[in-house]
């Protein structure tokens, strides 16, 4: 679980988070949303320690970041999985080496206690083995997420960060990713946080979603209250299509 404690965030006297406090779950997909300039990208990185806080607390399972010691930092990073936009793969490293990466960077393991803990990873992401030793360039975008997810569970983390997901996939695609993510979230118990604007992964997976408007938390709930939430600015935000002002409509 973490505790964000009013947290203030600012850059040269510009407010970008504004007495921010939530709590994020584990075992549950907790999102992060809202407009761009919202403040959604500062406060992920300010959860991870990439921006520092002007005040409040950020504590995970009790522990305060804020007042982390760099080592300190660097010990809570290795209970910390990223999916990153573009799933950031290593270009001149195999599927397989990719997901080997953190182990041989952040653990002591044998190199064939790496490649087993690498090929049942790959094996819960569903990648086939044929495709183990191809090169990120010979998959499709989508198997490159279900790598990259793989490569950020391979440590076992007790917090998962996946930025933008979704992004560049087809809604079919995506919908499979959603899915995975949410299997392994309540699977393993992890507390995951995405940071995403992609209605259909909102209405399939939060279970526990943070709306930002203008640096402030404007509104914080699930997926099924969404239908039923009063909030205008949620309301403008999410059901901005008319497709979705529809799906709103039905479930009054």
């Amino acid at each position: 679980m973490i505790e964000v404690k009013d947290i203030v965030k600012s850059f040269d006297g510009n407010v970008v988070l504004d007495h921010i406090s939530t709590t994020l779950r584990d075992g549950e997909v907790n999102m992060i949303i809202g407009q761009s300039g919202s403040g959604k990208t500062v406060l992920m990185k300010s959860l991870i320690g990439l921006h520092s806080v002007d005040s409040g607390q950020i504590l995970y399972d009790g522990r305060d970041i804020a007042r982390m010691k760099e080592r300190e930092i660097r010990d809570l990073h290795r209970e910390v999985g990223m999916l990153f936009q573009g799933s950031a793969l290593f270009d001149f490293l195999t599927v397989i080496e990719n997901v080997m990466f953190p182990m041989e960077m952040f653990s002591h393991m044998t190199p064939e206690q790496m490649k087993e803990r690498a090929e049942f990873c790959l094996r819960r992401v569903e990648m086939p083995e044929r495709v183990w030793n191809l090169m990120p360039s010979e998959i499709s975008g989508g198997q490159q997420k279900r790598v990259a997810i793989a490569r950020a569970i391979v440590l076992e983390p007790k917090y998962l960060f996946c930025d933008e997901p979704n992004s560049g996939l087809d809604p079919r695609t995506s919908l499979v990713i959603d899915a995975l993510i949410q299997d392994i979230t309540r699977e393993y118990n992890i507390c995951t946080i995405v940071n995403s604007h992609d209605m259909n992964s909102i209405m399939e997976i939060g279970d526990n979603i943070v709306f930002l408007k203008n640096g402030k938390k404007e509104w914080q709930g699930s997926r099924h209250e969404i239908m039923t939430s009063d909030n205008e600015a949620l309301n403008d935000f999410v059901f901005a299509s008319e497709l979705f002002k529809k799906v709103k409509q039905a479930n009054k």
